[in-house]
């Protein structure tokens, strides 16, 4: 259980990094042996999965299956896809999403709009450590998941008006260059609930909205865990 000294010293070295640099019932296939690998399966992938969701369904690291199979483009994952899912790793005692326990909310967009920037480019000479979404100025921004409000700034470094809401399972999520700011420290907020308008920041006018998620300190590819 961290005491409230460790997790400001957490969230203190998560900010640090930050300004470094910018379920349904599984659909499965019969066993197989993919090269180079143990026996498994293929998991036919379902309308508004994540990969993040069909990790826990096995119970195998997200970033295993990444490598398995050869996933470089998450936003390209389909409906109908095979995901090969190493046998060993299959998770029986796994809990339907539709469960009311928050360790098994899934995120959501946090808005709609054109992504401009992916997770790992090189935006206005800096890598992303996220996306970066393009909307009209004062579009809704919702809150991805569930959790506890634990930084508001509105003069972020280059990111101006930020946001970063902790939920569970150590995960985090980022938003920054907002217009308008509705929550504060110590909010408990709700999945989908309106938290921000979207805006700019710094020299960049362009009105869109950073967007990260973060697993402890470690950033992660959004799409990943998006629908």
């Amino acid at each position: 259980m961290l005491t409230d000294n460790m997790r400001y010293k957490f969230l203190f070295s998560l900010i640090l990094l930050i300004s470094a640099g910018c379920a349904s019932v599984p659909s499965t296939r019969p066993l197989v042996t993919a090269p180079g690998e143990s026996t498994g399966i293929y998991h036919r992938t379902q309308r508004g999965q994540t990969l993040w969701s069909i990790s826990r369904v096995y119970n195998v690291d997200l970033d295993d299956i990444v490598r398995l199979n050869h996933i470089t483009d998450a936003s390209r994952i389909e409906s109908g896809q095979l995901i090969f899912i190493p046998r060993s790793q299959i998770n029986q005692a796994y809990k339907p999403a539709s469960t009311k326990s928050q360790s098994f909310e899934t995120f959501i967009w946090p808005l709609r709009g054109k992504v401009v920037s992916t997770y790992g480019q090189s935006y206005n000479s800096m890598l992303n450590k996220g996306i970066n979404i393009e909307a009209f100025k004062g579009h809704d921004v919702l809150a991805s998941r569930s959790g506890k409000v634990v930084f508001v700034k509105d003069d972020f470094l280059s990111f101006g008006k930020t946001i970063i809401i902790e939920h569970a399972d150590d995960f985090f999520t980022i938003y920054a260059r907002n217009s308008e700011i509705f929550v504060k420290v110590g909010d408990i907020i709700s999945r989908g609930a309106v938290i921000a308008k979207v805006g700019s920041a710094g020299r960049d006018r362009n009105n869109y909205l950073h967007f990260e998620i973060r697993k402890g300190s470690g950033s992660k590819n959004p799409y990943f865990y998006l629908p």
